[in-house]
């Protein structure tokens, strides 16, 4: 009798341990309680969500953590910079953090303290490595990934471990880089402007240990230059509106679904209400990329009768059901020119379409696996 029922709790032990896990059902409502500019969620191998971004003034960065992507506790600074021994000044922006054999790696954006030309951007991309999502995180160098000879930031890294290699993508900026274009001879003749600087993006393998690049970067995108683009008039919004000489192309993530590579992208300029999201394909990581008819995917609502303007520089989460969550920053009314933080669900169809539910305000009923 008693082997009987040994057997029956042996039994039942497994089919419990076999059992599906039950999802978590969240309320999601946007914005959230952050004030990040250029959010990163990394879910841990541990199952825990932490958050990332840009806060204003800070010399480094800090962290969010939370178990259910409602519930955000801060963590403090988790790397700081404009140290003696660090090659960075000051404009740490845009971190985004990868879990990669049991350590965790932060890249970023920051002003170099090598520059001897004086010039008013001098932006480069570093690494710093931590044992733990809240760090310390301490710089694997004592200067930035490479020097590609002008200012670059908005890292984001794709790593392709079925052939083993990883890809840097970053922003070229708009700094002492004017760009002729059917937009710009247009903005001349209004006499607006004289000019108009442009960012673009590139893509570069990397090295396996991020000690720098293979090969030379390669253009991935730009803004279009005949204003009969489809892409021309929302790309160039922050021209045509005489906010500013500057077309932006950044902010950029890359991920695949199925056998096509998806790079999201912002353009405007970020502190204006135009700032909004477009993606493009490709078949292979470093292009050639094709943009989408559907560009905008992701803008203010404002003419709507919403209230989120500026929504961009976004990341997606992937949940472990293959569901995906779009994490942006935005504005509301209510928040006025401090960035906040959107997670908005987005799919793509059958068709291949990439799709943003948002930006949203309302109550969303999310599950988490």
């Amino acid at each position: 009798m008693n082997f009987i029922r040994l057997v029956l709790i042996v039994f039942l032990a497994i089919m419990a341990s076999c059992a599906p896990s039950k999802k978590q059902e969240i309320t999601l409502q946007n914005p959230l309680p952050v004030e990040f500019g250029d959010p990163y969620i990394l879910r841990a191998s541990s199952g825990k969500f932490y958050m990332y971004g840009t806060t204003e003034g800070l010399l480094g960065f800090k962290t969010y953590s939370s178990d259910d992507l409602v519930n955000w506790k801060e963590e403090g600074t988790v790397y700081e910079g404009a140290t003696p021994e660090s090659w960075t000044v000051d404009c740490f922006w845009a971190p985004e953090v990868y879990e990669r054999n049991g350590k965790y790696y932060l890249w970023y954006s920051a002003n170099w303290k090598h520059n001897p030309t004086n010039e008013g951007e001098n932006f480069r991309i570093g690494v710093a490595v931590a044992d733990n999502p809240t760090g310390p995180f301490k710089e694997i160098s004592d200067g930035p990934v490479f020097d590609p000879g002008y200012p670059i930031i908005d890292a984001n890294v794709y790593f392709d471990d079925e052939n083993g290699k990883a890809y840097l993508y970053y922003s070229r900026c708009c700094y002492k880089h004017p760009v002729e274009s059917e937009v710009a001879d247009w903005a001349k003749q209004q006499g607006w402007f004289d000019e108009i600087e442009e960012s673009w993006i590139y893509g570069v393998e990397l090295n396996p240990d991020f000690s720098g690049v293979i090969g030379e970067p390669q253009l991935m995108l730009r803004p279009p230059v005949s204003m009969s683009d489809t892409q021309a008039e929302w790309e160039s919004r922050s021209v045509t509106s005489k906010e500013v000489n500057r077309r932006w192309t950044e902010g950029s993530f890359l991920f695949k679904k199925d056998d096509t590579y998806y790079m999201m992208y912002s353009a405007n300029f970020f502190g204006g209400q135009n700032y909004a999201v477009g993606y493009a394909t490709a078949k292979h990581p470093l292009g050639p990329f094709e943009k989408s008819a559907d560009n905008p995917v992701l803008e203010k609502n404002t003419t709507h009768g919403g209230s989120v303007t500026g929504t961009g520089h976004n990341m997606v989460l992937d949940l472990p059901d293959g569901k995906m969550l779009c994490v942006y920053h935005g504005r509301t009314q209510a928040t006025g020119d401090s960035r906040v933080v959107f997670i908005d669900k987005m799919e793509i169809d059958d068709n291949g379409r990439l799709i943003v539910h948002g930006p949203t305000t309302e109550k969303q009923q999310i599950s988490l696996p």
